[in-house]
């Protein structure tokens, strides 16, 4: 066991550095040609916009320069994100990319927030000005670079597990519809002379505000401890539940600092009368397992068990058949008899978070049932899992 953890270490440090490197090298070549595109197709929009007084296609092209100053911050990101764990950041520096998220969502916000008061002036001056063929050129154009460009932030983001190439993609998608609302507000001026260049001006804000709002409530999402990935969390207790001697596994929580980097700890089930060693021998190797498999850095706490007492097993399984009947998903794990002048039994029950009722009456309750089932004292600890 003691051979495999150190391979394990080894492969595992080799193939975390070279998925840091490739999602450097893959993010920020993603990242120029965007910046490239997005300047370009800016540039053109907003000199034209401005040159034939057209306010929704100033919007495009500002919207198009937020977009490439996006992608300044992605590469920044990677590249801080890229860097090792030092002393000042024991966990590394992947969280960068959600907090480059939360400044493109707010860089967003801000011009959305200018282009309405723009939208809303050419609403009430309510003029019908020219519209140029080459304007209808320059925007199917527009149309079908995005396209490109959400077609390859996607590739690449499902490549290398990117929030922000994912935030990249959904803003190419929303730029699309947007310039397509565009050039349905002109086709609509030039063939019913309705002067409709402010309200598709608004529609574009509509689709900025959506995307901003949520790459911001994504990324603060993250910052704040979203759940982890349901997979992840199942394949982790898949392979502890296989390993040597173990009984059983609960409070495994699971904590996201990136793309790649997850740390985790859990409380597994194990004889009470195995030597010492022999227990930590075990858990140690599948700490070492899970880090191999999954990239997950486990700590693995003992709860030790006696599969030989009969009378705390048939109180624990009257205990379990009559709470399964008042709180539906309830765990119960952990349980003890601890014998004395009164005897007690200390357990802890999980409960589910979308359990309505309070921890305490959730308590209450418990303590009632148990009451009537057994003489014991009773000690709970009530959680949510």
């Amino acid at each position: 066991m003691e051979n495999y953890g150190k391979i394990s270490d080894i492969l595992f440090n080799f193939v975390y550095n070279e998925i840091m490197e490739k999602a450097k090298r893959i993010g920020d070549a993603v990242s120029v040609v965007g910046i490239c595109l997005n300047f370009l197709l800016a540039a053109a929009k907003i000199i034209f916009g401005a040159l034939f007084g057209y306010i929704s296609i100033v919007a495009d092209g500002v919207n198009n320069l937020s977009d490439m100053g996006s992608g300044v911050v992605s590469i920044v990101s990677f590249r801080i994100a890229a860097k090792p764990a030092d002393k000042e950041h024991p966990y590394g520096h992947q969280r960068a990319e959600y907090i480059a998220s939360m400044l493109i969502g707010f860089f967003v916000l801000l011009i959305a927030f200018e282009l309405v008061r723009e939208s809303i002036e050419k609403i009430i001056a309510w003029e019908i000005g020219d519209v140029s063929l080459w304007a209808f050129v320059l925007l199917a154009s527009s149309v079908a670079v995005k396209a490109g460009m959400f077609v390859l932030y996607r590739v690449a983001a499902n490549k290398i597990n990117s929030d922000v190439l994912s935030a990249s993609a959904i803003d190419s998608l929303s730029d699309c519809i947007a310039t397509t609302a565009v050039i349905s507000g002109m086709l609509i001026s030039r063939y019913a002379g309705v002067p409709f260049d402010g309200i598709a001006g608004l529609i574009v804000v509509a689709f900025v505000l959506f995307e901003g709002i949520g790459i911001v409530k994504k990324a603060s999402s993250r910052l704040l401890g979203q759940a982890p990935d349901p997979e992840l969390v199942e394949k982790v207790k898949e392979i502890l539940l296989a390993g040597e001697g173990v009984l059983g596994v609960h409070d495994l929580k699971l904590f996201g600092y990136g793309a790649q980097k997850f740390f985790a700890t859990a409380h597994i089930e194990m004889d009470a009368n195995l030597p010492s060693e022999t227990t930590h021998a075990r858990i140690d190797f599948l700490e070492r397992k899970v880090l191999s498999e999954t990239q997950v850095e486990l700590t693995v706490h003992f709860d030790p068990v006696d599969p030989s007492d009969e009378e705390a097993k048939e109180i624990e399984a009257r205990i379990r058949a009559a709470l399964e009947g008042v709180y539906e998903g309830i765990n119960l794990h952990d349980f003890r008899l601890v014998r004395g002048e009164k005897n007690k039994i200390i357990f802890e029950a999980g409960v589910p978070f979308a359990l309505k009722a309070s921890d305490r009456e959730v308590k209450s309750t418990i303590l009632s049932s148990v009451k009537i089932l057994t003489d014991a004292e009773a000690v709970v600890t009530v959680e949510r899992e």
